[in-house]
Parts: structure tokens; C-alpha cells; sequence
């Protein structure tokens, strides 16, 4: 197969970027994405020039840290990870757009590659659950029903690939959030941070700079984990409670 890509370059985040051409063939149909552009790169460096500086590591859908924005959409045309978009999912001969995700938060590192360690920030501000050292109970002894349960591991399916903010027309992180906060404040284990840990979340958020949820959708639409739009719903009830005991707490010590 025959390619046109459009990739963004851009040798740092003090630096303009711009889209540069290159014309890749005899492509294979089963490659993935990144296959395809790790042989651009070895083309590239065959001939001296500067290759294209992209993230990934597991390359099997489960790390998130391929984070491509293929003719627009996050990931590519599938709502699967970029490292899981293969080129038969394009007609051969067509001119594709590749760029790293954009948004404020996420800043360019360099050619692809987007400092998104501002997620890494909200999961620190209170994405966890905190343990005793010791003896632990029996996990018999604290049972979570089936139904809470299939909540609990949909939020947990959460990769962090920021493709949420992404896709985003505000640069919301909501989903992402959303999906921890849901994670552990169901949980019996997540239960003594519960009335601080979607404050504390939601406050980290907007420190970063992410935009405010306005229920577009698109952040479901696109995240390869498919995590439902419910986990906002449970974030912002979440922060509406935690406030609530916050204040009655406040008014009890006045």
C-alpha cells in the first residue's frame, strides 16, 4: 500500500511545529500504525534524515501511551489505540493527517510526542486508596455486589491515554477523572477518602488548566476502553457531596 502522510514536526515545545510530507509505499496491509512509521523512520534515518519522535511501549493496547490524532480523530478511525489502528483501515493511496493531541494541558515535547504527565497529577491528588501495614480482613468480609462491581472495573479499564481531552471540544478531562473517582469510591476500601477524594481530584483538574465538561460526548465516543459517560454523572454528585459535608463540617466548628 501507498501513503501520503501530513505528520506535525516540531524539534521542541519553544519551537513553531508544521507539517512536513512524506510519501511512504510497499506498505504492508496488517501493519499497524506505528509499524508503518517505524519504517518511515528507518527510511529516514537510512537517507540522514531527522526522524519523527512518537510515544509507545506495549504496543497492544493497554499502556496508552501511543497518542496520535490520525485526520482528526484520537487514535484514528477505530475507537481503538493508535498502536491498534492498522493500515488496511485506510484506502490505499490516501493522504493522512498526523498530529499529536492537542490541548493546552498536554503540551509537545517534540514532533508527536505531548507532556501528559498533568493526568499523572490528578491520579496523585487523590486517585488511591490508602492501606494499614498489618494484618488485613478477610476479603469476605467485604462484599461488593455484582452490579457495583461491573461499575467499579469499567471505570478501573481506564488506560490514561488522554484521548478523552483530546477529542474534547473543551479540553475537558472529565472522563478521565470521572473514571477514578468511580473507580474507588465505590469500593469498600475506597470509602475513608470518599468525601475528599472528588474535591481533591476536580481541584488538581482545574489547576492543570482542563476545560469544563458542557456534555458533548465525544470523550466516550472516542476512548478506547469505552468508559461510559456515567462516571461524570458520579463525579459531579461526588463533588457536589463531598462540598456538602465539607460545609457542614465547617458549620459544625463555627
Amino acid at each position: 500500500m501507498r501513503f501520503t502522510l501530513e505528520v506535525w514536526t516540531q524539534a521542541s515545545r519553544d519551537e513553531e511545529g508544521h507539517f512536513e510530507r512524506y510519501d511512504v509505499d510497499g506498505i504492508d496491509p496488517d501493519a499497524s500504525f506505528l509499524e508503518m512509521l517505524d519504517e518511515l523512520n528507518a527510511r529516514l534515518a537510512a537517507e540522514g534524515k531527522r526522524t519523527i519522535a512518537f510515544d509507545s511501549d506495549c504496543r497492544e493496547g493497554i499502556c496508552g501511551m501511543c497518542s496520535l490524532t490520525i485526520d482528526g480523530q484520537p487514535h484514528g478511525p477505530n475507537q481503538v489505540t493508535t498502536c491498534q489502528t492498522f493500515m488496511r483501515d485506510f484506502e490505499d493511496g490516501a493522504t493522512i493527517r498526523v498530529e499529536p493531541f492537542r490541548s493546552g494541558a498536554f503540551p509537545v515535547v517534540r514532533d508527536l510526542v505531548t507532556d501528559r504527565s498533568a493526568l499523572d497529577r490528578i491520579v496523585q491528588a487523590g486517585g488511591y486508596v490508602t492501606t494499614k501495614t498489618g494484618p488485613k480482613p478477610d476479603p469476605n468480609a467485604a462484599p461488593v455486589p455484582p452490579a457495583v462491581q461491573q461499575k467499579v472495573m469499567d471505570a478501573a479499564a481506564c488506560i490514561g491515554c488522554g484521548a478523552c481531552v483530546a477529542a474534547c471540544p473543551n479540553g475537558a478531562a472529565m472522563l478521565f477523572t470521572g473514571a477514578k473517582v468511580t473507580h474507588f469510591n465505590l469500593l469498600p476500601q475506597g470509602q475513608p477518602e470518599r468525601a475528599s477524594r472528588a474535591r481533591s481530584l476536580v481541584l488538581a483538574m482545574d489547576a492543570e488548566g482542563f476545560g469544563g465538561c458542557t456534555n458533548y460526548g465525544e470523550c466516550a465516543r472516542v476512548c478506547p476502553q469505552e468508559i461510559p459517560l456515567d462516571v461524570i454523572g458520579m463525579l459531579n454528585r461526588e463533588y457536589r457531596r463531598g462540598a456538602r459535608r465539607e460545609d457542614d463540617t465547617v458549620g459544625t466548628r463555627t
